[in-house]
């Protein structure tokens, strides 16, 4: 007959320690000594690229159509100038004057400024046409070539806007602010993080 042992009883066999020959069970694991912890979400603009834009953007794609216009225009004008430098020297060979006579003089040098002007303006024109072709695929040389091109143009519509003022001529005036108010939009579009996410994008 076995009796239960008595606590009191130094002799008798005492209950089993924990830690001694018996498992125990483990501690939950606190987050940041040695454990994974889970990433956080990564936050736009901390060190993370801006989104590649997938299309192009409005205000990009009105100064590209804006480019096509003015080239149209310009090239347009360099047609009439070097129509109008052959116009003036047929005249001038028509009306029988010699080349020592004044109004041959003045003739000739009339048809070399229309030609100049008409030289100049085919060149803007190419210029233009150019650029506004390599706004699909173009990198950050078109942005910045599109920025001098309009920063060049937006001083001759200053200029010419000045003129008109001082002299009173309407045309002049109208035809300045348009032309700065184009050039305005060039720029803008140029210097826009949409514009400089746009040509700056990857390409593969």
């Amino acid at each position: 007959m076995s009796y239960p042992p008595d606590p009191n009883n130094p002799y008798g066999q005492q209950p089993p320690a924990a830690g001694y020959g018996y498992p125990q069970q483990a501690p939950p694991p606190v987050p940041g000594y040695g454990y994974p912890q889970q990433a956080p979400p990564p936050m736009p603009g901390y060190g993370y690229p801006p989104a590649v834009p997938q299309t192009m953007p409005g205000l990009v794609t009105t100064a590209r159509v804006l480019l096509f216009i003015v080239g149209g225009t310009q090239v347009l004008i360099a047609l009439g100038c070097l129509i109008g430098a052959a116009a003036t020297k047929d005249a001038v060979n028509k009306s029988g004057a010699s080349s020592s006579d004044f109004i041959s003089s003045i003739g000739d040098a009339a048809a070399g400024i229309l030609v100049v002007v008409g030289i100049v303006f085919a060149l803007a024109a190419a210029l233009s046409i150019t650029l506004g072709a390599k706004y699909g695929k173009g990198g950050n040389a078109t942005r910045i070539t599109t920025i001098v091109y309009g920063s060049i143009a937006a001083l001759f519509g200053l200029l010419d806007l000045a003129s008109g003022v001082s002299q009173g001529i309407t045309v002049s005036i109208i035809f300045g602010l348009l032309w700065v108010a184009i050039c305005v939009i060039w720029i803008t579009a140029m210097c826009t993080q949409d514009g400089v996410n746009w040509f700056n994008r990857p390409r593969y």
